[in-house]
């Protein structure tokens, strides 16, 4: 029988505020608000806060478009 799901170790969760935490100072650094950086990355604004908050776990697709839609590179917000 699995062990049953706990959730990611706090490392896991404390790494995922930090690149929200990067994601949110990049967009206020190009003066978007939530919903316009959205727009641009072809998502829904709660998405986006739940990923700055550290709420959610974003795809690597969707990294890849918010950095688009903030003309950084990937690298700098993971």
């Amino acid at each position: 029988m699995p062990a049953p799901d706990h959730g990611p170790p706090d490392w896991v969760l404390t790494r995922r505020r930090a690149i929200g935490d990067r994601i949110r100072a990049a967009r206020r650094a190009a003066r978007l608000s939530q919903e316009r950086l959205a727009e641009r990355a072809g998502m829904d604004r709660q998405a986006l806060n739940r990923i700055e908050q550290g709420h959610s776990a974003p795809r690597i697709d969707t990294l890849i478009r918010i950095a688009d839609a903030l003309d950084v590179p990937l690298s700098s917000l993971v």
